[in-house]
């Protein structure tokens, strides 16, 4: 039986079904969606996660793989340049291999003061992960009632919990906002 933790509660990969073969794994689907199993363990898809504001201040950056935090800056102010130079009818979708490396995608969504990014690799659905945006900002809506900038800042350990549950390791865990609530309801006690 192959186990990996999520946390401290074991995951046990018996009993998957094989959803569709992707490059470099299989994904595969239990009671919850546990991503790409590869020959050599689960593959990263989602590289980073940042909300920053429109001054281009980081709130928020969740980084998957492991970078220097003068890296992780520059890549901050990187993604900052490209979006607020971008005009407000453009396609929120980006090719952005010149800052992650090839192969690289970039999605955000623009609310009030500030930018939800999500950036992963070119096995990902671009749709899906604006759509993961949505239930991020949904839940954050629930946990706050009408999330605002001052509630990720002075609620980080609880914004990192909700994105936890969320997106752990580069992999989408949960979509579910009131699944993910409970999760978090149950966390907090």
């Amino acid at each position: 039986m192959k186990v990996t933790t999520r946390g401290s509660f074991p995951i046990s990969y018996e009993g998957l079904r094989v959803k569709q073969k992707v490059r470099g794994g299989v994904h595969h689907q239990g009671p919850n969606e546990i991503g790409v199993l590869g020959v050599s363990g689960i593959v990263k898809m989602i590289k980073a996660v940042m909300m920053m504001n429109t001054q281009g201040k980081p709130r928020l950056a969740k980084f998957y793989d492991f970078l220097p935090v003068e890296k992780q800056q520059e890549l901050i102010r990187g993604v900052f340049s490209v979006l607020s130079s971008r005009p407000e009818n453009v396609s929120n979708f980006l090719e952005i291999d010149s800052l992650f490396g090839p192969d690289s995608r970039l999605v955000y969504k623009h609310y009030a003061t500030l930018y939800f990014v999500l950036v992963f690799d070119g096995s990902e659905n671009e749709l899906a992960m604006l759509d993961l945006i949505q239930v991020l900002v949904e839940t954050l809506d629930k946990c706050f009632s009408n999330v605002c900038e001052l509630d990720i800042v002075f609620n980080y350990s609880k914004m990192h919990t909700v994105l936890d549950e969320i997106v752990f390791g580069g992999q989408v865990l949960e979509t579910r906002s009131d699944e993910i609530m409970k999760a978090v309801e149950e966390i907090s006690k």
